[in-house]
């Protein structure tokens, strides 16, 4: 069974991180030129949690606040499961369909901030792993 170390191999372990301090419009824009939706939010270069693109639509836009004098410490989730390398790609993924979320950090065994993976990074997983099941399957019926 694959693991969230899988997941990190293949995409490697970069975050991309803001201090709290950071206002929401320069996230957004940081967001947007790396193609991301989510930036892990630090405080003293400790991990404290993420901000989202669903934090800024549901925190931001609907609240009628701004997001040039918000900032994402004011409006970032921390709550979310914590999960290891070691952790599995299924029980990933009923993590986050249970807790309808689309991204989960990482934690090594000295609760460090080792990644952050997102829902397309489990999907893409376990999609590549039925191809391998399926290849193999195909290679043992025609050895036989």
């Amino acid at each position: 069974m694959k693991s969230v170390k899988h997941i990190l191999a293949r995409k490697g372990s970069n975050v991309i991180a803001v201090p709290a301090k950071t206002t929401v419009l320069n996230v957004l824009k940081l967001m947007s030129e790396k193609n991301i939706g989510s930036v892990v939010v630090t405080e003293n270069d400790n991990y404290i949690g993420l901000v989202t693109e669903r934090d800024y639509a549901r925190k931001i836009i609907l609240m009628g606040k701004h997001s040039d004098d918000t900032t994402v410490g004011e409006i970032m989730s921390n709550d979310f499961p914590k999960i290891t390398p070691e952790s599995s790609v299924d029980s990933c993924m009923l993590i986050m369909s249970e807790n309808n979320i689309r991204y989960l950090p990482v934690f090594d065994k000295e609760e460090q901030l080792c990644g952050i993976i997102s829902i397309n990074d489990v999907v893409y997983e376990t999609i590549h792993s039925q191809k391998e099941t399926i290849e193999q399957l195909h290679s043992y019926i025609q050895s036989t």
